[in-house]
C-alpha cells in the first residue's frame, strides 16, 4: 500500500527496531461509529502494510463514536496509546491504552478518561519534562469554550492518574495571525518537540482564513510551563494534525493528513530541517 491507499486523519508514526509503525484516525468512520484503531507497517516509509487491527472496542466500554487521533508512545518499556473517544452520552476525552507491542492489542490501561470530567477535550499527546515527569497536553474543545484551548496536566509516574491540575498554556485566539473575525477558534492537534538547541516547540492546528493550517509556538523558557509564543504557520495548504518524526538514515519529517475534506484525506510527509532554533519545510 502507497499513502494514497489509506484513508486516515491525524497521521502519527512510531519508529521502532528497524521499522515505522502508522497510527491514525479511521478515515471512514472519523465522524460516526468509533469501533477500533488500525497499525501500517513500513521498512522504507513508502511502502505499507494492509491495516491490522491493534485496538478493537471492548465490550461495556463507556465510548463508541469517534475515536480521534491515536498517538503510540514507548515509555518504561510498554507502549502507551493516546487517543481520544465520545459517546452520546460522555463528553469527548482522551483515555491511555497500553500494549507490549507496537501490534497491539491495545487495552484500556486506565478506568476511565484520563482528561478532566466534565470537561470536552481532545488529541491528547504525551510530554516528559527535563526532570523525567510526565504530562499530558490536550486541547480544550471550542465547542464548550469557544476560544479552544491548550492545556499541560501532569501524570502520576505510570501513566494510571492525573498528578496536579490541568495548566492553560495558550488560546487558539492568541497569535497574531489568527482570524480575528471568527466566531470561534479551534485548537486541534499538540505535539511536543525539542530542538538540538534546547527550545521547546508544539505543532498544533487551526484554521484561518486559509482554511485548515499547521501551526508552530514555542515556550519563552524552555519548558512546559513557559510564555508560548507563535510564529508563521508550517503548511497553510489545508492540512494539518501532524507530528515530527526522525527516520533511519537521520532525515526529520512532518506528517500530517492532507486535504482536511472527508473523503479525501490521506497522510502527506515532508522533509524539514532546523533552522534558528525553529522547524522549516526543505
Amino acid at each position: 500500500m502507497k499513502f494514497s491507499d489509506i484513508h486516515i486523519r491525524d497521521p502519527y508514526v512510531l519508529p521502532y527496531e528497524g521499522k515505522y509503525y502508522l497510527y491514525g484516525t479511521r478515515g471512514l468512520t472519523t465522524w460516526t461509529i468509533g469501533d477500533g484503531v488500525d497499525v501500517y507497517v513500513s521498512d522504507d516509509l513508502k511502502t505499507w502494510s494492509d491495516a491490522h487491527e491493534c485496538f478493537a472496542v471492548p465490550d461495556g466500554f463507556w465510548a463508541d463514536k469517534e475515536i480521534w487521533a491515536p498517538e503510540v508512545h514507548v515509555y518504561n518499556g510498554s507502549f502507551y496509546m493516546f487517543v481520544t473517544f465520545r459517546s452520546e452520552e460522555r463528553n469527548r476525552a482522551t483515555q491511555i491504552l497500553k500494549s507490549d507491542s507496537p501490534m497491539g492489542p491495545f487495552l484500556p490501561f486506565t478506568d476511565d478518561a484520563i482528561t478532566p470530567i466534565g470537561w470536552r477535550c481532545l488529541d491528547g499527546t504525551f510530554y516528559v519534562d527535563k526532570n523525567g515527569d510526565p504530562y499530558i497536553v490536550f486541547c480544550r474543545e471550542w465547542q464548550q469554550v469557544t476560544d479552544g484551548e491548550i492545556h499541560a496536566m501532569k501524570l502520576t509516574k505510570d501513566l494510571s492518574a492525573a498528578a496536579g491540575e490541568p495548566i492553560l498554556l495558550f488560546k487558539a485566539s492568541q497569535p497574531d495571525w489568527a482570524d480575528k473575525t471568527r466566531d470561534m477558534f479551534v485548537t486541534d492537534g499538540p505535539f511536543m518537540y525539542r530542538t538540538k538547541c534546547g527550545r521547546l516547540l508544539m505543532i498544533w492546528s487551526t484554521f484561518t482564513k486559509k482554511g485548515y493550517v499547521q501551526a508552530v509556538a514555542y515556550s519563552d523558557n524552555g519548558e512546559i510551563d513557559g510564555n508560548w509564543l507563535h510564529e508563521k504557520p508550517m503548511f497553510e495548504e489545508n492540512g494539518g494534525h501532524g507530528m515530527i518524526f526522525d527516520d533511519y538514515e537521520g532525515k526529520k519529517y512532518l506528517i500530517l493528513h492532507s486535504p482536511n475534506e472527508f473523503p479525501d484525506e490521506r497522510p502527506v510527509l515532508f522533509e524539514i530541517c532546523e533552522e534558528n532554533g525553529t522547524l522549516k519545510l526543505v
